[in-house]
């Protein structure tokens, strides 16, 4: 079923194929994905997302179920015998036993909530709560509907993820919606960062960060997709081999700086051309014809 959820979303938002290598040699491009562990964590916060929905249909079930029972409870005519009958008093000593102890606030709150919520409920004609019924059921019916097609958002968002890396630049594409493909030469780069979450140590996964000039710092818990994320900087989301990553990453930096190749991207100007140097006997010619012209007009100051 997943196979053919993924054939038909994918045509349907026009998601790119495989991203092409960045500038740099040939064969020197590296392939890297996020690590499967990485989707764990995205399953736990569908997961999680999931049943908080699930939660709230049930709550809400309950809810106008309780409301429906005071609605007509209060409807119904009371008994008149027993308002008519005379209150007799009881001993002292049978109230003492068989006084009931008193609510504790906080239910006293809500039974006096519940009330005026009944109350009010009460003045609604009777097609109201067959009405509400039905929209609850339509609301299951899109939470069960959405179930398959949220879990394939989510996987797509894990496979979908790709970085690159060349001897001169890197490339980072993601996102399923909202495709984010971010291209940075290693003339660029002034720092590689490691970041790693409490819960991403415990799965083993980390986030490497790529800092480019003119960027600021950023922090970012690194499992939600594009936190910290800017124009001057490019993360590798949960890497399972962070370490790998970021050495690659350095040591091409430094050959490429030792090569001092620069900006593949960047266009050079030329440079000015210069006047080739004059031969002795020409430069002394010229300094006779100078001469000869300052005497001219020595004669005729």
């Amino acid at each position: 079923m997943y196979e053919r959820l993924r054939h038909a979303v994918l045509p349907l938002l026009k998601v790119p194929h495989e991203p092409t290598p960045p500038a740099g040699a040939p064969g020197s491009a590296r392939v890297f994905r996020a690590g499967r562990n990485f989707y764990t964590l995205r399953l736990l916060s569908w997961g999680l997302g999931q049943a908080g929905a699930l939660a709230g249909i049930i709550f809400s079930l309950v809810m106008l179920d309780r409301l429906q029972v005071g609605v007509e409870a209060a409807r119904r005519p009371g008994p008149k015998a027993a308002a008519a009958a005379p209150a007799t008093p009881a001993p002292a000593a049978e109230t003492a036993k068989d006084a009931v102890p008193a609510k504790p606030r906080d239910r006293v709150r809500i039974d006096r909530a519940q009330a005026k919520a009944e109350t009010f409920a009460a003045r609604w004609p009777e097609w109201v709560f067959p009405m509400l019924k039905l929209a609850e059921l339509g609301g299951i019916l899109l939470y069960l509907l959405q179930l398959p097609v949220t879990y394939a958002m989510a996987r797509l968002d894990y496979e979908l993820r790709w970085y690159i890396v060349t001897d001169r630049s890197l490339r980072i594409r993601s996102g399923l919606t909202k495709i984010q493909e971010t291209t940075m030469s290693f003339a660029n780069v002034q720092q590689v960062v490691v970041n790693q979450g409490p819960l991403q140590r415990l799965l083993g996964i980390a986030d490497v960060r790529v800092q480019s000039a003119g960027g600021g710092g950023g922090g970012g818990d690194g499992h939600h997709k594009g936190a910290g994320d800017s124009l001057h900087s490019g993360v590798f989301h949960g890497v399972d081999n962070a370490t790998e990553i970021r050495d690659l990453i350095l040591e091409r930096l430094r050959r490429f700086r030792e090569t001092g190749l620069g900006d593949p991207d960047e266009t050079r100007s030329p440079l000015p051309a210069t006047t080739p140097p004059m031969k002795p006997a020409d430069a002394l010619a010229a300094a006779r014809e100078v001469l000869t012209e300052a005497r001219a007009l020595r004669r005729l100051a």
